[in-house]
């Protein structure tokens, strides 16, 4: 049985990168600023969120397909759709996927296929290998088949409805959120490494630079993570941040390494 508390909700995806191991650093600041909004810019599996349980948040994402996920849990999203640990019926799915996001129906409330796409986004994630979310050049979902022994599909994300709510959740380049100065600012982006294919755009490092410089001048306190490679800590160093380093563990990886990933955490703002 889901628990129905946001603090005890599990993120209702497999997420690559997903922070749920990183609370226990998070809270504590989290402790002093409850009174202000929490704004992802990159809100990815939700597991932070989910974990600090805010009473205003903006959570948003350049990935159109996993908030229009989340505007659909919002709802009270049911799953109808046939879902099997199947290869077969697996690859359909994809397909009817790829073709609302060519029509322009995949995402949106408002959209005829919103709804269904949201469904296909859930099966696709729970079955897809490795739970990742990867998009080719021209925005099609590009995950193969899983290699899973059983698979536990949910019929339903009642439980998120009361949570979820309270927040609200946009598509769109980081930039283009509204910060205020009561706001407290959690970035955590695509780590520093090869594979940044979470949309079709992708993020190179102009936009890890791009990123750090926004986050260094906003009128609020400011926490990121990423991997604490080399020419990330003396970005964030040379922006002026204090940072700790943290061992993450790796859970999705395409070689089966699970060595723990050096982690950065860089606050601003706080003094």
């Amino acid at each position: 049985m889901i628990p129905t508390d946001a603090e005890t909700l599990p993120p209702p995806l497999k997420w690559a990168g997903g922070k749920r191991w990183l609370l226990p650093y998070l809270k504590p600041i989290w402790a002093g600023h409850r009174q202000r909004r929490l704004v992802e810019p990159f809100c990815g599996g939700l597991a932070v969120a989910l974990g600090l349980d805010p009473d205003r948040a903006l959570l948003n994402d350049q990935n159109p397909h996993l908030i229009n996920f989340y505007q659909w849990l919002q709802r009270g999203l049911r799953l109808t759709i046939e879902r099997r640990n199947d290869s077969t019926l697996y690859y359909a799915q994809r397909t009817a996927f790829n073709a609302l996001i060519r029509s322009g129906q995949a995402f949106g409330t408002e959209a005829a296929g919103g709804e269904q796409a949201a469904q296909l986004f859930y099966y696709l994630n729970r079955t897809g290998y490795n739970g990742l979310c990867r998009f080719n050049r021209g925005g099609g979902f590009n995950v193969p088949f899983g290699k899973y022994k059983t698979i536990n599909y949910a019929d339903d994300f009642l439980a998120y409805v009361d949570p979820l709510r309270r927040w609200t959740f946009s598509a769109g380049p980081f930039e283009a959120i509204p910060v205020m100065a009561n706001d407290l600012i959690y970035a955590d982006p695509p780590y520093d490494v090869e594979f940044v294919q979470y949309s079709a755009d992708g993020f190179n490092w102009q936009d890890q630079v791009r990123l750090a410089e926004w986050l260094a001048v906003l009128p609020c306190p400011v926490i990121v993570s990423n991997q604490a490679t080399i020419r990330v800590v003396e970005l964030y160093e040379r922006l002026g941040f204090d940072l700790q380093f943290l061992e993450a563990p790796r859970r999705i990886n395409s070689t089966g390494d699970r060595t723990p990933a050096r982690e950065m955490l860089a606050v601003k703002g706080f003094s």
